[in-house]
């Protein structure tokens, strides 16, 4: 059995665990920052759960307007954390800089893949339940509203198909291809 035998499912559990707190972090960021309903299961799940870290930052990092940058610093925080013992765990090392932009490279891949999955969730539910506003449902459109209003105001009224999603999916993954490759590029040169 090789060195990974025992690396690999470390590097699994560090990995997963991580990215479902940051994930938390980052969606009740997202949240906030769309005025989701603060009151909604979700949000309040959200809430619950990311509070002991952020009441403790929040004393020393201020919002700026609409923007929670406690939760954008700790999820970078623990993103560096992740990205350093796993890292560690397979015997690389990098410098402090160069983990702060691998670090918020995938960050941004994380923010980008949440409005992705959330529209392609959001046009599934409205197949199959349309007109259906839940707790998740209602979530969904807080998250995807913003983003699918400015594709709704440069695409003409197509006589009630809402092809907005499709548009907004496209420039999703039109900004994954043309700002993480430079991002992944840098990070190798600082590394």
């Amino acid at each position: 059995m090789g060195s990974n035998y025992m690396t690999d499912p470390i590097v699994f559990l560090i990995d997963t665990l991580f990215s479902l707190y940051i994930l938390a972090v980052a969606l009740r960021f997202l949240l906030q920052w769309t005025q989701a309903d603060f009151y909604n299961p979700v949000s309040q799940f959200l809430v619950k759960i990311t509070h002991p870290p952020l009441r403790i930052m929040r004393r020393f990092i201020p919002s700026i307007g609409r923007i929670d940058s406690s939760s954008l610093v700790l999820a970078l925080l623990l993103q560096m954390v992740a990205n350093f013992s796993i890292l560690a765990i397979k015997g690389l090392s990098v410098g402090f800089i160069a983990l702060t932009l691998l670090s918020f490279t995938d960050l941004l891949k994380m923010l980008i893949d949440i409005f992705v999955y959330a529209i392609f969730a959001g046009a599934i539910l409205s197949w199959f339940a349309p007109g259906n506003y839940g707790s998740a449902s209602s979530i969904l459109y807080s998250l995807t509203d913003p983003l699918l209003n400015v594709c709704r105001k440069v695409l003409p009224d197509l006589g009630g198909i809402d092809l907005s999603p499709l548009v907004a999916l496209v420039l999703l993954q039109l900004a994954k291809m043309m700002i993480l490759p430079p991002l992944h590029q840098l990070v190798s040169l600082l590394g």
